[in-house]
């Protein structure tokens, strides 16, 4: 049984966005909640979304491994799949260490962290958001320069 509809190549297309809205909307609570100063329920979301994010974007990154062994790939394309392949592993490790440094610092404190550390964190949402903008770009390259997962032999 074939879970991939007949439209897409293979599951990468439907996995990718899932994690660029949950990161993107988890860095939007975290910024609504710095400017409301009501941190801590938005804080829990945001936390949630971010574990849930990176999950999924672990998953986009290895179905996007994987399809590009299933797709027809022109030649000028090789080194844009390579390029996206490195932002993708960047943005992974980034929201990997900053969910897991977030995970420590906002659940293992007994009190309210400082709102220094909740800014440095929103901070680094942000620049999470550019990585993740920066490795959509380039597979969007990938999808409407090169035709990668839409052209055929």
């Amino acid at each position: 049984m074939n879970l991939v509809p007949d439209w897409a190549p293979n599951v990468h297309p439907l996995v990718v966005h899932f994690p660029i809205a949950l990161l993107l909307t988890a860095t939007g609570l975290d910024i609504a909640g710095l400017a409301l100063r009501c941190n801590r329920p938005l804080r829990f979301v945001a936390t949630v979304l971010y574990v849930l994010g990176t999950v999924t974007l672990a998953a986009a990154y290895f179905t996007g491994r994987a399809a590009a062994a299933t797709v027809w790939l022109p030649g000028m394309a090789h080194a844009a799949v390579a390029d996206h392949w490195e932002w993708a592993f960047r943005a992974i490790w980034f929201f990997g260490v900053m969910t897991v440094a977030r995970l420590l610092l906002l659940w293992r404190l007994r009190t309210e962290p400082r709102h220094a550390i909740v800014a440095l964190l929103t901070v680094a949402g942000l620049i999470g958001g550019i990585l993740l903008g920066e490795t959509g770009d380039r597979g969007a390259r990938l999808v409407y320069q090169h035709g990668v997962g839409i052209a055929r032999e």
